[in-house]
């Protein structure tokens, strides 16, 4: 699933809100006769704006220095949700008495006029026409959402609510924000706690601690110069991942043209064909032009003038340094280009990235020769190539193929690259795409090569990391990748297989249905039950109470019996409405496919949606409270999560308890490429506790028949190494297969150029003979049915001893 995120300048506009008849004005402990806001200005860089960038501007009243050190300028939307966060800026230095304090906030794409230097620079978008800016004592980020929970935090100083804003001082907030109109205080400064009565709305007029203005001596609008200034690429990107020039003007910037980019974001490339000694600062920087196209030609020598701006992704990305609201002059064309830095094996260090003690690594000083990430880093924006790379992810529907530099780094069997722990990461995996319209990258599967050079500019995007923005791609070698087919069970192997089959349902195309049939009856020849995840109700995500999936598993087997399969029965439990997680209205739930001819199941009334399954010891050994039923369905572990899908069979006349599970994902962990080292995996916690819930149930049925044959299995959205997967086999309940297969065959999704494994099957002590194998036909794949492989296990009745695939 890929989540676009869209440019901070997309963010701003109006925002309507309808308040209650009965809101009261909220009562602030004190107006404040220092420091207060004095401006506010969110239209920075909107269509028809003069000014390029948002500004919050702070005033001192009183007769003494107002020292800012630990405080911060924080932002809210008009209209806050229940996820929405207040955005910190922090502050240093202080305002002289009379006079003012200019922070810098998100740049846009319109606009020609620089603020004068900022005394602090943020990164928030604020909207043009509401929302709401407070001072605070501190940098921790405020909670509070409505007027009078503000009112009682002692750490804000001051606060000001425009537009319609739901957070603001006394009767309403001040009025008349917009592109072109700050919100801004009276000459005196008065502050009574009341915005409406105390800001007006007129053109914005930021003054910095200098006394600057736009325009002014400071650094303002300095037009198109025909000499270069004093800053050079390098002096941008500085020796850290944040640029010590972040959100001041810059004039006469001289580079050459690399590379345009004509769509999505747009903007172009420069990069300084004189290098400073320094290999920590980059020499390429990023122009961003935003909606509007470029005019320049890679090979132009240009100067660019603008504000220096690190635009974040994301929350928990790295940034990319741009010169954003452009003025560029052409000196001349086609000029030759830098020479393109080489990545390969030798180049790129064995370590990944630095750790700051799950803290941001922005401000820790870039060490190339240490870690891979530095490396990339130091090279932002500027040319690099490679050679006869090895694709290790298959190329995605939004063009991008991701290969390794370092075709010696932990190969699959089948030509990936192998994620095996979370110390060890793959320093060479690039995501490669084109920046040529007419030449796209090729469709290509994990363990093709693209043959000759790539080449073009190091960028880097939330998705993935650092990427190539190719404007020359080497040749597709098709390596022939084969999909595997497993062998048939023989009559005393009953053969239990997992599969996520993404989000099925009545509504999907039929050519889904039947690529997902031919997988079951074909390549995993036919297994006797098929534990299923993300099967979802009969209308997908139309939200209207549906939860059975009947038409979604008589279209399923339908098709299974058309690809040669069996007829194969179901069952499962379908879950309340709303309260299974997935995609909103799809009710996603686990199922089990079972063929009646080879194996029966045991039907027992009593399992709901609510109900928890319980181990039930007899004197023929143990059984189950209902089947099918559900493990500790109201367990919080199972919040908003899939429940695990409990059932009992028969496989020539010896019970087997089936569980098919599909754990919580790893959606809202950081990434591995991310900012903040080592990355939280906030989402594992969640995972062990309904690890920790299987194994428990697990425990019972083996406390009641210790030879009981249990087996475990589904998308356990983790790895072989994870806490979770030792929370689910604690005690030795339960044995991961996955670790019996050779090391380089260890995987069943392929991730950002990882080939990793989130599927499991796990068996019990009582099961003693088995042929376990993971059979890819999806994740290596570019046209695939599903993001995951299935996986198949075929246990042995009676005997002793074991061996696997």
């Amino acid at each position: 699933m890929r989540i676009s995120r869209p440019r901070s300048v997309l963010l701003a506009g109006a925002v309507a809100v309808t308040l209650s008849a009965t809101a009261l004005p909220a009562a602030f402990a004190a107006p404040s006769s220092t420091a207060v806001i004095s401006e506010v200005y969110g239209g920075g860089g909107n269509s028809g704006a003069t000014l390029t960038r948002d500004f919050v501007e702070l005033a001192n009243a009183g007769s003494a220095a107002y020292d800012l050190s630990g405080f911060s300028v924080q932002y809210l939307p008009g209209a806050p949700s229940a996820g929405s966060q207040w955005q910190v800026s922090p502050l240093t230095g202080a305002v002289a008495p009379g006079g003012r304090y200019l922070v810098a906030q998100a740049a846009g794409t319109g606009g020609t006029v620089g603020l004068p230097a900022p005394d602090a620079t943020g990164t928030v978008a604020m909207a043009a026409a509401s929302g709401t800016v407070a001072l605070v004592s501190g940098t921790t980020a405020l909670t509070c959402k409505t007027a009078a929970d503000c009112a009682s935090d002692t750490r804000v100083v001051d606060l000001v609510g425009y537009g319609s804003a739901v957070v603001r001082e006394g009767s309403g907030p001040a009025t008349g924000a917009s592109a072109t109109a700050s919100v801004a205080r009276a000459a005196s400064l008065a502050d009574t706690d009341d915005n409406a009565a105390d800001l007006s709305a007129g053109a914005p007029t930021p003054v910095n601690a200098a006394g600057e203005t736009p325009g002014g001596e400071g650094p303002g609008d300095p037009g198109n110069p025909t000499e270069p200034g004093t800053v050079r690429v390098h002096d941008i990107q500085g020796t850290t991942r944040v640029s010590p020039l972040d959100g001041q003007a810059v004039t006469g910037v001289p580079g050459v043209v690399t590379a345009v980019r004509t769509t999505g974001s747009r903007g172009f490339w420069i990069q300084d064909p004189s290098p400073d000694a320094d290999p920590r600062t980059s020499e390429g920087v990023l122009v961003y032009t935003g909606s509007a196209t470029p005019t320049v030609s890679v090979g132009d020598s240009v100067l660019v003038s603008g504000t220096v701006d690190e635009y974040y992704p994301s929350a928990t990305t790295q940034s990319i340094t741009e010169i954003t609201a452009p003025r560029t002059t052409v000196l001349s064309s086609r000029n030759a280009l830098p020479a393109p830095v080489t990545l390969n094996a030798a180049s790129v260090p064995a370590g990944y990235v630095p750790s700051a003690g799950g803290g941001s690594i922005d401000a820790l000083p870039l060490e190339p020769a240490t870690y891979a990430l530095d490396l990339y880093e130091s090279l932002e924006g500027t040319r690099v190539e490679t050679a006869d790379t090895r694709v290790t992810g298959a190329t995605s529907s939004y063009g991008e193929v991701w290969v390794t530099v370092e075709p010696e780094q932990n190969p699959t069997r089948r030509g990936g690259t192998l994620y095996s722990s979370y110390t060890d990461q793959n320093t060479g995996r690039i995501k490669v795409m084109s920046l040529d319209s007419a030449r796209r990258v090729p469709v290509a599967n994990v363990g093709d090569v693209l043959a000759g050079t790539t080449s073009g500019v190091l960028d880097y995007d939330s998705f993935g990391g650092y990427s190539l923005q190719a404007t020359q791609l080497g040749t597709l070698t098709d390596r022939h990748l084969k999909r595997e087919v497993t062998r048939k069970q023989k009559r005393d192997e009953l053969a239990v297989s997992t599969y996520n089959v993404e989000n099925l349902d009545a509504l999907d195309d039929q050519g889904k249905f039947d690529t997902l049939a031919e997988g079951v009856a074909v390549n995993l020849a036919s297994p006797d039950i098929v534990s299923l995840e993300e099967i979802q109700d009969d209308n997908g995500a139309v939200n209207n109470g549906t939860v059975g999936s009947e038409a979604t598993l008589k279209r399923f087997t339908d098709a299974i019996v058309a690809a040669g399969g069996p007829r194969y029965s179901w069952r499962y439990v379908a879950p309340q409405d709303g309260k299974d997680g997935g995609e909103p209205g799809g009710n996603i739930r686990n199922v089990f496919l079972f063929n009646p001819a080879r194996v029966s199941f045991v039907d027992r009334a009593g399992g709901d949606a609510t109900t928890a399954v319980k181990a039930v010891r007899t004197k023929k050994g143990v059984t189950l409270s209902a089947s099918p039923a559900r493990i500790s369905p109201l367990n919080d572990a199972w919040t908003d999560s899939r429940k695990p899908l409990v059932g009992e069979f028969t496989f020539r006349g010896e019970p087997v308890f089936v569980i098919g599970n599909h754990f919580t994902s790893k959606g809202g962990d950081q990434p591995l490429h991310g900012r903040y080292q080592a990355p939280t995996r906030s989402s594992e916690t969640k995972r062990v506790k309904q690890a920790a819930e299987v194994n428990t149930f697990v425990k019972s049925l083996l406390a009641a028949d210790k030879s009981a044959r249990v087996i475990t299995l589904g998308d356990l959205n983790d790895f072989a190494f994870s806490p979770t997967m030792s929370a689910l086999t604690a005690g030795k309940a339960l044995k991961p297969l996955i670790n019996t297969l050779p090391a380089n065959e260890r995987y069943s999704y392929v991730y950002e150029g990882n080939s990793q494994t989130l599927d499991h099957i796990l068996t019990s002590p009582g099961i003693r003979r088995f042929d376990y194998d993971v059979v890819h036909i999806n994740a290596e794949f570019a046209d695939q049915a599903s993001d995951h492989d299935p996986q198949i296990v075929r246990v042995r009745t009676g005997g002793s001893g074991h061996g696997h695939h």
